[in-house]
């Protein structure tokens, strides 16, 4: 193995680490909204559920194209990671904004 090879699953790693630690900052603030300490959208907990549901489609869709086209496993498990951090990312942006 070279170098290269060693940190791919380091790099996967630190990418589910990330998205672990946004996924734990987005319940922390929907939960305080949910409690009146934030203020947030009426439809929060709908949306709540039903990204869920559109994330995992995504993944699995995401996986199995690139299973499809012969990538490695960790590449395969980035892809099918990418809806679910793209959404994470998004929510800790716009559940974090001042609002009005």
């Amino acid at each position: 193995m070279n170098a290269a090879q060693l940190r791919v699953p380091f790099l996967l790693w630190q990418q589910m680490a990330r998205m672990s630690w946004e996924a734990q900052l987005v319940i922390a603030l929907r939960t305080a909204g949910m409690l009146g300490l934030l203020r947030q959208d009426h439809s929060e907990p709908h949306r709540m559920v039903a990204e869920k549901a559109n994330a995992a489609t995504e993944a699995m869709h995401a996986a199995i194209r690139a299973a499809g086209r012969g990538e490695r496993a960790d590449r395969v498990m980035a892809a099918a990671l990418r809806p679910y951090r793209r959404r994470t990312k998004a929510n800790v942006r716009r559940l974090s904004r001042k609002k009005p």
